[in-house]
């Protein structure tokens, strides 16, 4: 059985359809991030931020010189608490 050609001949759909894609690809556009000017504020103001700082330090070196203790009774009770809900 012989089949002829039907339609135009020599053309790839197929190829035209990939170089479609190829030029959608090189004309992506990059993300971008803005954040309003009200958000840098508050950021920049956490109160929490300074504190935090303070106390992460204290901690260090409480651990640095072997007087950070841990309470084995109240990490148990939070674990509980913490799988519990």
């Amino acid at each position: 059985m012989k089949i002829n050609n039907i339609g135009p001949s020599g053309i790839n759909p197929y190829k035209n359809q990939a170089k479609q894609t190829m030029k959608a690809s090189t004309h992506a556009k990059a993300d971008q991030i803005e954040i309003s000017t009200k958000a840098l504020e508050l950021q920049e103001r956490s109160k929490f931020a300074e504190a935090r700082q303070e106390k992460v330090a204290s901690l260090k070196i409480a651990v640095e010189n072997g007087t950070y203790q841990v309470d084995p009774k109240t990490v148990a009770k939070n674990m509980i608490d913490f799988y519990k809900n």
